[in-house]
Formats: structure tokens, C-alpha cells, sequence
């Protein structure tokens, strides 16, 4: 996952009138984030998995799986990584996630 943006890596304070605008209620606005935040996550995790796959091998012994320096350096990155919902909520500020009510 890339990070087109510069996303701060802990919380700030928002104005929930400015969140609430784009769909007029607060609640609906919370809860798009937070799909969003479970894509986000979902895609991180997968893309961590894959890249931490690549360094799996069933014969290792125990001394050799943690002297594995790439492996180590791909999860420091991912743990420098901002948090899902940060990076959720700074999209939908900026208006880049799609998100359509269903009237019923």
C-alpha cells in the first residue's frame, strides 16, 4: 500500500461539523470512515502476509528465523505505517472515497 499523502501518525483534534458535511450526519460519516478503515487494514494485512511469505521456508530452524534482516526491516515498516482509521479519515476529508446511499 502506498501513501500518496503525508498522514500523521497519531491523532489530532477534528471538527465534527467538517466530517459531518459531506453526508449531513456525523454517524453516517463515522461509519464510512470506518469501512474504509477495514479495507485499509484488510489491504495492509494481505500485502504484509505476502511480502513475509516470501521469507517462509518449513526447514528453517529457530536461530535462522530470527536473524532474518529483511524480514525484520518489511515490519518495521508496516508498524511506521499510520493506523487504518488516520489514513481512512484523511481520505474522506479530502473527498476520496466513493460512498453512495442506498434510499429504502
Amino acid at each position: 500500500m502506498e501513501i500518496k499523502k503525508q498522514v500523521p501518525n497519531n491523532t489530532i483534534t477534528r471538527d465534527l461539523s467538517k466530517l459531518a458535511a459531506p453526508t449531513g450526519n456525523i454517524y453516517e460519516s463515522v461509519i464510512i470512515i470506518a469501512k474504509r478503515a477495514n479495507q485499509i487494514s484488510a489491504e495492509v494485512k494481505q500485502e504484509l502476509s505476502q511480502k513475509l511469505d516470501e521469507f517462509s521456508n518449513y526447514a528453517d530452524t529457530l536461530e535462522e528465523t530470527f536473524e532474518n534482516r529483511e524480514q525484520i526491516e518489511i515490519s518495521r515498516y508496516y508498524e511506521k505505517l499510520p493506523k487504518p482509521s488516520l489514513m481512512a479519515i484523511s481520505e474522506f476529508e479530502e473527498g476520496q472515497i466513493y460512498y453512495r446511499k442506498i434510499e429504502g
